[in-house]
């Protein structure tokens, strides 16, 4: 019973201790009265940096009462400061309400002097640090304990324009931009309903990074919003400086090169998402956009699907199908045949063949290694050369480098024309991502077409088949509407219904709100 007692008495005390503890951190954590302790510790805490401006200002025209105003330049529109802030409470401010007491004189600030639209208070250091890296400008008062922010971001941003990945004959040019409230503007702007929600949160211990996630309302898959957000709120990390951090930290973990969430810079595509019920994730100083869940076929779909005949799209789409399988298997499939099957090769072509390779030292695969190594540095290096001369370099690089390696006798002028095929094929494919990941399975079925021949390819397609069928995106499978097989959704995959024919969202998507002319939050009856 003494036990008993002694461990109820020591929980008791470890309470109250933490508690204590709590309290102390919140009243250390507090605004001082003093306007100069204020000022003093912001200016230890940010280290007196140079693009801090701390302006103190007497308040109405007689000046009686002392108060700072605090920004950082280059994030807020300081001409709005100048007009609407300094100019009021020095020169236009009401002289009846500095006879009011210091507590009141926030809320006469607030309410009748600064005109402008985002005003809210501030208490404690954090709020105040978190406001004043996100643009906003922070009021504090002598002999007050509180303070207020004022939105007033601002600053140079890049202005909205055509996206450079994703670029369309017939569509909308604009793409998002490095501005968090841009990009989600951009989005509203496509969609006028009060159904659609924004959550944001900061993720990045040092960077405070906005994430925004959008939704809406009646059509979303719940299951998938809550994965979402407990994904999210797992992530522990320094900083966030692009959407692949937060891309990278939520994914399915299945070390898979097959990526599981899509990537957009287009805000028509996120929005045609949403209304599939969809989860889009902002990140705040990227211009592309992360949808979830993402399935295997939409990596081959395009915008401009939607914007042209529905059956010129439905054949471009089986023509992307088609340059799938040939920057997958063309090299791979030459090198099985060349080397194991000549007996599938017609006579005369198989002449020919050899004649060409009557001189080359290297086996049919070292060829195919050679030129598919070779051919990556020149893509690589004409991405990273300046673009006046990049592609240029990269034109000239292959020809210069392709003939003269025919001449030469290393590779034969048939295996340059099936890596050219290849390559071509590969930028067929509208998801970078999607092309990135067939460029690295590539080597992996050449390596097993010169071991096994046309026995290894099919024990490799056939071992990708059930890889592809066993990944997820946040639960839904990646193969749907194949796999499983969803006949309603067959009408928007590999083909593309006329738009009239298009009357129901995903099935495994979109569980609650199937039919698209269904309202997503119905409206109660009039009374």
């Amino acid at each position: 019973m003494q036990l008993f007692k002694s461990f109820f008495k020591k929980a008791e005390k470890d309470y109250k201790s933490l508690v204590t503890d709590n309290k102390e951190e919140t009243i250390k954590n507090s605004l001082y009265s003093s306007l100069e302790k204020n000022i003093e510790l912001i200016n230890e805490a940010l280290g007196e940096s140079d693009d801090v401006i701390i302006r103190k200002v007497k308040v109405g025209q007689e000046g009686n009462i002392s108060s700072g105003i605090i920004y950082i330049d280059g994030l807020v529109d300081t001409q709005q400061i100048n007009e609407f802030i300094i100019e009021t409470l020095m020169f236009d401010f009401h002289n009846d309400a500095l006879h009011t007491s210091k507590s009141d004189l926030l809320g006469s600030i607030k309410d009748s002097a600064v005109a402008v639209g985002s005003i809210k208070d501030l208490e404690d250091y954090e709020n105040l640090y978190s406001s004043l890296f996100s643009g906003h400008v922070i009021i504090l008062i002598d002999g007050v304990t509180k303070g207020l922010t004022i939105g007033i971001s601002g600053g140079n941003d890049r202005s909205v324009t055509e996206p450079t990945q994703e670029s369309v004959v017939r569509g909308p040019k604009e793409g998002f931009t490095e501005t968090l409230r841009t990009n989600t503007a951009l989005i509203r702007r496509k969609i006028n309903s009060p159904d659609l929600w924004i959550e944001t949160k900061k993720i990045g211990r040092v960077t405070q990074t906005p994430v925004s996630i959008m939704y809406i309302n009646g059509i979303v898959n719940e299951k998938v919003l809550k994965e979402v957000r407990e994904r999210l709120s797992q992530i522990k990390i320094d900083g966030i400086l692009e959407s692949n951090y937060i891309e990278e930290s939520i994914q399915d973990k299945t070390f898979s090169p097959f990526p599981t969430m899509y990537n957009t810079e287009r805000p028509d595509v996120v929005s045609a998402g949403l209304l599939e019920g969809r989860v889009a994730i902002l990140v705040n100083g990227t211009p592309f956009v992360l949808l979830v869940p993402s399935l295997f076929i939409e990596f081959f779909h395009a915008a401009e699907d939607h914007y042209e005949r529905w059956d010129f799209s439905t054949l471009i789409r089986f023509l992307r199908i088609i340059c799938f399988f040939i920057a997958l298997l063309a090299p791979s499939f030459f090198v099985a045949i060349t080397t194991y099957h000549q007996e599938m090769i017609p006579t005369p072509l198989l002449i020919s063949l050899a004649s060409q390779r009557e001189g080359v030292p290297f086996p049919a695969f070292v060829e195919a290694i050679l030129m598919e190594v070779t051919f990556e540095i020149l893509r690589e290096g004409g991405i990273r050369m300046p673009k006046s001369v990049g592609q240029a370099i990269s034109i000239v690089g292959t020809l210069v480098i392709g003939t003269a390696a025919v001449e030469a006798g290393f590779i034969s002028a048939a295996m340059i024309i099936v890596v050219a095929i290849t390559a071509i094929a590969s930028f067929v494919i509208p998801a970078h991502n999607m092309s990135i990941s067939i460029r690295m399975l590539r080597f992996l079925f050449m390596g097993l077409a010169a071991s096994f021949g046309l026995f290894g390819i099919t024990a490799a397609f056939i071992a990708l088949i059930l890889h592809l069928c066993s990944l997820r995106s946040f639960g839904i499978p990646y193969m749907s509407p194949f796999g499983p097989f969803i006949l309603q959704d067959q009408k928007d995959s590999l083909l593309r219904f006329p738009h009239w024919g298009l009357k129901t969202r995903p099935r495994l998507i979109s569980e609650q709100n199937v039919k698209r002319n269904q309202s997503p939050s119905p409206k109660p009856p009039d009374k």
